[in-house]
């Protein structure tokens, strides 16, 4: 079953690797579902730092992938595939999707959509997917963050780390974060962080340390790498995680990798959009498990920031480039 789908759709690419400019309204054929998949009509899309990568020529989508950009989006079914059960025409969902989250039509598996949290409409909603699924599967799975243990969150005002700070403080967690302004700083307490840590002025390393009585943090969740991947080795606790999930000062940085050694610590990192669909699949059931009942109930939500019309991407990525926006940028995609 189907409703009434028109074969070509608005959709945002990529004319050339650039600027926020190179990126271009055009016409698209509206992708079909394949049998597992759901075609959604986008009503909002989430704009996320991996976006801004590929239009800059960095961050190729994977193979499968449509050009398109975008990770995230909430919208309605329009068309279900033969083997689908969960997911019906009509039905109101948000998707982490591979790419294409930025036009009028995207298709997804329906293992990773989910229907949309009770009173959220679709704005709120396409802010959730990326930077919820990023933060569950890193801080908690790959950081093993537990009730009770101390958390360093850099970038603690990006929509990631809005996301993060309140997940880690609604599961118990103490929450130490940097932000770059006294007035996001202010935000990030709001949220429910602990501490929050103006890094154009403060040292994050000796705040963390004075914080909790010199022990240090068990997780850090680092977007920022360069010359915090020391700095946050000083800063973690004995058998301490460190996930990495950005590069925003670099990829590379000189350090003393004694520190793994004698504090016995864990670094890792992760992407998450070139990760199967299966993979995926099963964030979203923990999700949907344990985070959705915490939406349903407003004890966390996304931090919205601006809301861009879809022909404006260019606009959202500038509004995102210089640094001034505090949670989640999206686009309306109605």
């Amino acid at each position: 079953m189907a409703l009434q789908i028109p074969s070509q759709m608005t959709a945002i690419e990529i004319s050339e690797p650039g600027g926020p400019r190179v990126l271009k309204p055009t016409q698209r054929p509206v992708p079909r579902p394949g049998p597992n998949e759901i075609l959604v009509r986008v009503r909002a899309a989430g704009v996320n730092r991996p976006d801004i990568l590929q239009r800059q020529g960095h961050y190729p989508p994977p193979p499968g992938a449509p050009d398109i950009p975008g990770l995230e989006i909430a919208g309605d079914v329009a068309a279900a595939g033969e083997r689908v059960q969960r997911f019906r025409v009509g039905d109101q969902v948000m998707a982490l999707v591979a790419g294409g989250g930025y036009a009028e039509f995207a298709v997804v598996d329906e293992s990773n959509a989910l229907p949309l949290p009770s009173g959220f409409g679709y704005a709120e909603s396409a802010a959730i997917p990326e930077t919820f699924f990023t933060v569950w599967h890193n801080m908690f799975e790959r950081g093993g963050l537990k009730q009770g243990e101390t958390v360093l969150i850099h970038g603690g005002s990006s929509g990631i780390g809005t996301a993060a700070i309140q997940l880690a403080s609604a599961f118990d967690a103490y929450v130490i974060t940097t932000a770059g302004s006294a007035e996001k700083c202010e935000a990030c307490l709001r949220l429910g962080a602990d501490r929050a840590i103006n890094y154009r002025e403060e040292d994050f390393v000796k705040i963390v340390k004075e914080a909790t009585d010199g022990k240090g943090a068990n997780v850090i969740l680092d977007m920022v790498g360069g010359d915090y991947i020391e700095r946050n080795y000083d800063a973690a606790a004995l058998d301490g995680r460190i996930v990495q999930i950005a590069f925003l000062n670099g990829p590379k940085a000189t350090v003393n990798f004694s520190k793994l050694m004698t504090k016995r610590l864990t670094h890792t990192g992760s992407t998450l959009r070139a990760r199967p669909v299966a993979f995926k699949a099963a964030i979203a059931r923990e999700l949907e498990s344990k985070v959705w009942p915490l939406l349903a109930e407003r004890r966390i939500s996304p931090v919205m920031d601006m809301i861009f019309p879809l022909r404006d991407a260019w606009r959202a990525h500038e509004r995102m480039e210089d640094g001034h926006h505090i949670g989640k940028i999206v686009l309306d995609v109605a």
